[in-house]
């Protein structure tokens, strides 16, 4: 893999849940997200579905004339309820080329909360940041302190020793939705200087 050389942020992938979980303020978070990456003129890339936050992050996206690339395996076409109406559909043979392409297509990272896929996309890009196979910002958004047990579990296996001193994965983190694009733009205008 090639190392990123720092570019303008013009697209963000957004892992997230295919499910809406209990709190709303969930939803409210990715709905507020798309509208946020529209109006940046931010192109969403994600991973195709029509349900859950992922739903929902596109649907706001699209709503607000924003632009989004959607990235989905063809046996959860129908799991997954797959959009209807993305500028860019890409329909992919597993898992494995699914994150390849997402990581291709973004400049940067955000996990809103969402279940074990999700937690799998978010390390996957955490442990290539550590290896220095990439530089694009990670962002965790810990709505509701939803990452809270996963930050502190962050800190529990570096103060083990299994995550060496100097070797800690670069991330951002905001429980502030509205907080998100102005981290991400600050952060590669950083990656820039």
């Amino acid at each position: 893999m090639l190392k990123h050389s720092p570019t303008p942020l013009n697209s963000i992938c957004v892992f997230c849940g295919s499910a809406p979980g209990h709190d709303p303020e969930f939803m409210r978070t990715a709905d507020a997200l798309g509208h946020a990456m529209a109006k940046a003129g931010i192109r969403l890339i994600y991973g195709g579905g029509n349900s859950g936050l992922m739903g929902q992050v596109a649907r706001a996206s699209l709503a607000s004339g924003g632009e989004v690339h959607g990235i989905i395996p063809h046996f959860l076409r129908t799991r997954e309820h797959m959009l209807e109406g993305a500028h860019r559909m890409e329909i992919v043979p597993d898992m494995h080329t699914r994150k390849r392409l997402m990581f291709e297509a973004a400049d940067a990272f955000v996990a809103l909360p969402g279940g074990i896929g999700t937690l799998e996309e978010l390390f996957e890009q955490l442990t290539w940041v550590q290896l220095q196979q990439h530089k694009k910002p990670v962002l965790i958004a810990n709505i509701n302190g939803f990452w809270d047990r996963l930050l502190d579990l962050m800190v529990h296996v570096r103060e083990e020793g299994f995550i060496r001193e100097g070797l800690t994965p670069r991330f951002l983190v905001t429980r502030d939705v509205e907080a998100i694009v102005p981290m991400l733009q600050a952060e590669m205008r950083a990656l820039a200087g």
